[in-house]
Formats: structure tokens, C-alpha cells, sequence
């Protein structure tokens, strides 16, 4: 019988395992528009989510107290999701990866405005070396500058602000809700894209395949939450970084993508910043449970 751990590190990595898989089917589905498949990542991630809705919410599941917070949750995670599936369609994968590892970077910078947070020197310095790993991967100049590098740091952008708005939801919300209410919006976002990018009838394999983005979505998204209900955050959270390697992978077999040297030493600082504001995050918050309970 395993430990609530090792539930939540089993749970981790199978989330990695379905995000990174997810990644990989929408870089392959370059030959459909992006609107397509973000239908099928709507409405094939509504699947996993309804199994959750309990039997005396199912005539009124839509019911919520918080209206103007699940559309901005809605509409920057809809942004988000538009960016990352453009940037994997354009970069190496590797690359689109290294560079979402920052989303801790911009969220410690956003909790401020909207959580009246307060940063200490220790985050500040984490925020400038994932600044500095960022620039390491992307090489911007003049010469060689390519705008699809931005696309990774609009997705960071507006994570950062979904994991605010669930943070926030979080106490009042059910889980399930935050969940269908983006599932639905994505589904009615590709709508509006069909009339400007059109659709293309996919055969069965490739109906399977996109079929599957929404459904690895949907449950990727639900283990992870699982798994840091059953586990301590610290063990399971650096388990996110075996993505990287599932990208180096995946994009050398089906693309033959090497990752530069660059990209490498990159993602190490990026990956070191977000682990230095998480670990300092998790030390403030044992502060102040230590000081409330003295």
C-alpha cells in the first residue's frame, strides 16, 4: 500500500508524463489550424472534469459566486494556451519548454500587484537570474531577432496570472467548476477561429490523436491537483522538471532537434531560479504557520 507521498508523486509524474505527450501532439498537428485543435483540447478536456460533478450539482453546475473572476481566469488562460501551442508549432520543443519553466518568475512579480505580496532580495536576485537564463535561450538581437521566442513568455504571463486567480478561486470554488468553466471557454474561443482559419477533416488516426490533447489535457491537469492534495509540495514539484528531458527526447526522435548549448545552460539558470522561489516560498510559509501557532 503506498503513502499519501508516494500517491502524490506517482500522480505527479504521470502529470508530467500527460502534459509532455499533450506538447508533443500539438507540435505533430502543425498541419491543422490552431483553432481546431484547440476545440478538441475544449471539449475532450470536459470529459475527465464530468466524472467530478456531483449528483446534486449536475441542473445547476454553472452556479458560481465569483462571475468576473473565472472570466479573467478564463481569459489568461485562454491567452496562454493560444501562445504555448503557437511557440511549440514554431521552436524546438526543448526550447518552448526551458523557457515555460519561468512562469514562477512572472508569478512572483504579479503577486505583488494582485496578492499585495511582499518579494525579499532572495526572489528579487531568483527573478533576475531566470531574467538572465531567458535571454541566455532566446538570443535576442537585431540581427537574428525571432518573435516566435515571445510566445513562450506570453504563456508564462498569463499562467502566472491563472495560478493567482485559482489560488484565489480555490477558497470558495470547486476544483471541477474552475476546471469545465476554461474547458468551455477554449471550446467557444474555436469557434470565432473557424470562420478566419477554417477546419480540415482529419482522418480517424488524426481524429484519435487530437481527440487525445484535450483528454491528456484534462487529466493532467486533474492528477496534478491530486497529486498536491496527497503530497507534500516540496517532494513532488521538481518531479515538473523531467519535462525537459521528455522534450529533448521527443523532439530529438520525431524532429531531430539538438538542443544548443545555449538553450542548456538556459534552462539550468531558469530552472535554479524557479526552484530558489519556490523553496523560499515554502520557507515563508512554515514562518508564518511557526509565528501563528507561538
Amino acid at each position: 500500500m503506498l503513502s499519501k507521498n508516494q500517491l502524490g508523486f506517482l500522480y505527479m509524474f504521470i502529470s508530467v508524463c500527460a502534459f509532455s505527450v499533450m506538447d508533443l501532439i500539438v507540435k505533430w498537428s502543425e498541419d491543422y489550424p490552431v483553432g481546431q485543435v484547440l476545440f478538441f483540447r475544449g471539449l475532450c478536456g470536459m470529459i475527465p472534469i464530468l466524472f467530478l460533478i456531483p449528483n446534486d450539482r449536475y441542473f445547476d453546475f454553472y452556479k458560481t459566486k465569483r462571475p468576473f473572476l473565472h472570466f479573467k481566469r478564463c481569459f489568461a488562460g485562454l491567452i496562454a494556451i493560444v501562445a504555448i501551442f503557437i511557440a511549440l508549432r514554431k521552436l524546438p520543443l526543448a526550447t518552448v519548454v526551458s523557457i515555460t519553466f519561468a512562469a514562477p518568475i512572472f508569478t512572483t512579480i504579479l503577486s505583488i500587484f494582485f496578492l499585495n505580496e511582499k518579494v525579499g532580495i532572495y526572489r528579487w536576485l531568483a527573478v533576475i537570474v531566470g531574467f538572465i537564463g531567458i535571454i541566455v535561450i532566446s538570443e535576442p538581437g537585431y540581427s537574428s531577432l525571432n518573435l516566435y521566442y515571445l510566445y513562450p513568455i506570453i504563456f508564462c504571463l498569463g499562467l502566472s496570472y491563472v495560478a493567482i486567480a485559482i489560488r484565489q478561486l480555490s477558497s470558495t470554488e470547486p476544483v471541477w467548476l474552475i476546471g469545465l468553466f476554461f474547458s468551455i471557454s477554449i471550446m467557444i474561443m474555436s469557434f470565432f477561429s473557424l470562420f478566419t482559419q477554417g477546419w480540415v477533416l482529419p482522418s480517424l488516426k488524426d481524429l484519435f490523436l487530437l481527440s487525445m490533447v484535450g483528454i491528456l489535457g484534462g487529466l493532467a491537469n486533474l492528477w496534478l491537483t491530486q497529486s498536491y492534495k496527497l503530497s507534500e509540495v516540496s517532494l513532488v514539484t521538481p518531479l515538473k522538471y523531467l519535462a525537459l528531458v521528455f522534450a529533448i527526447i521527443f523532439g530529438y526522435l520525431f524532429w531531430d532537434e539538438i538542443p544548443s548549448v545555449k538553450t542548456l545552460i538556459g534552462s539550468i539558470l531558469v530552472i535554479f531560479s524557479s526552484v530558489i522561489i519556490f523553496r523560499r516560498e515554502i520557507y515563508l510559509k512554515r514562518l508564518v504557520s511557526t509565528s501563528s501557532h507561538e
